[in-house]
């Protein structure tokens, strides 16, 4: 089967334009403009993807802090909102820097080889 020129610009323009569309709707979807993007009290409100990417925890660890009490949030409509202040506060009070490595605080510390220690 021979393909001819004028019928292979025809597919890759609608292969173009198909692209387009598709840039054009993640751009919406991961638009952080304006529109999007929700304030409280002049205080950004960040929700449950962006605070588990940015402290780099699953869903259901952000669940554990909110039900334990670890975390603040904030509910609008049905959908689950923290504020930057909050999350910042929790990470200074629940995780610490060790050796370059962020760890939460009260975490077993990693055994050290020969003797324990007595107490």
């Amino acid at each position: 089967m021979e393909l001819r020129e004028d019928r292979f610009e025809q597919w890759m323009s609608r292969l173009a334009e198909r692209l387009d569309r598709q840039e054009k709707m993640l751009q919406r979807l991961t638009s952080k403009g304006d529109l999007a993007v929700h304030v409280l009290d002049g205080e950004r409100l960040l929700d449950n993807q962006d605070v588990c990417m940015m402290l780099q925890v699953s869903k259901r660890s952000l669940q554990r802090y909110r039900s334990t009490g670890l975390l603040r949030y904030r509910m609008l409509g049905h959908k689950l909102y923290y504020r930057e202040s909050d999350i910042r506060d929790f990470v200074q009070s629940n995780f610490e820097v060790i050796g370059g490595r962020v760890r939460r605080c009260g975490s077993a510390e990693p055994e050290s080889e020969g003797k324990p220690e007595s107490k």
